[in-house]
């Protein structure tokens, strides 16, 4: 039995883990980590831009795991429905799945591997992907540190990086009709990706005639949730939450970089896939 070591660390095209794979970089420059990404199929074009960048910061190509069923198929097994934060079958069998069948037979042969995860100091209540394997080994640099979420802007402004530009309109990434995205992005992911939003709503209408007791978005439906006055509403309620939270904020002259305010930190960021979003 072959006693190796492999360091791996995912990236889900945001910007934790692009933060995490440049600090890795440029504080552990001695390990040999592989880079992955593993690829829905139904990412936002600008998660495939901001890999391409970040493959010329760190120098080394990064491994596309790519599902060998997509989404249409599981959504076929799962009687046409819709993936959903009860029933998150999206994460399990497109994001989870490839990662343990690349990595099952390096553990069956006695590799040690370890895991990096781009958990951050301030986020206490949230635990990185569970090991179900000795030999698969969790490790969370970030907390280690205790790097937050200022740190990690920091350490991509450092790096000429930058945020990924959907950050500029949504904080989700991974797939364009993530469950988890706030009513504002769905009404964003209308304006600047009208063709994904049409799709969304294809397999919306689809599930919803299969019985399907799940919208993409909480308590109604996208056809819903576009009309002119329903997006007049979010957007006003979206200023209005914007408006308390900058009122509550005193800024921190020690960390006068702190980023300005995203959706998440206006809805809260509890309810998130760690395997999409980080």
């Amino acid at each position: 039995m072959t006693c190796s070591v492999k360091h791996v660390l995912g990236l889900s095209g945001g910007r934790d883990s692009a933060a995490l794979a440049v600090y890795m970089r440029q504080h552990h420059s001695e390990l040999e980590i592989e880079y992955y990404f593993t690829d829905t199929g139904k990412e936002l074009p600008e998660v495939y831009e901001y890999l391409g960048r970040l493959e010329g910061f760190l120098g080394q190509p990064i491994l596309r795991l790519n599902p060998d069923r997509d989404f249409d198929f599981w959504l076929k097994q799962y009687n046409d429905f819709l993936p959903s934060p009860q029933t998150r079958w999206c994460t399990r069998q497109l994001k989870l799945r490839p990662f343990e069948h690349w990595l099952r037979p390096l553990l069956a042969k006695g590799t040690t591997i370890y895991s990096y995860v781009a958990i951050r100091s301030d986020e206490e209540y949230r635990k990185g992907y569970s090991s179900k394997h000795d030999g698969l080994i969790v490790k969370l640099p970030f907390k280690e540190a205790g790097i937050d979420k200022s740190g990690v802007l920091e350490i991509l402004d450092g790096a000429g990086l930058g945020l990924p530009r959907y950050y500029s309109w949504r904080t989700r990434s991974g797939c364009t009709f993530c469950f988890f995205q706030q009513k504002i992005e769905w009404v964003r992911l209308k304006e600047h990706h009208p063709e994904a939003f049409e799709e969304a709503k294809a397999y919306e209408k689809n599930a919803v005639e299969h019985g399907s007791p799940f919208t993409w978005s909480q308590g109604e439906s996208l056809d819903e949730l576009e009309r002119p006055e329903r997006i007049k509403q979010i957007r006003d309620e979206y200023r209005e939450r914007l408006a308390r939270m900058r009122s509550k904020v005193q800024p921190n002259p020690l960390r006068p970089n702190s980023g300005p305010l995203d959706i998440d930190d206006l809805y809260g960021q509890s309810k998130v896939c760690l395997a999409c979003h980080k």
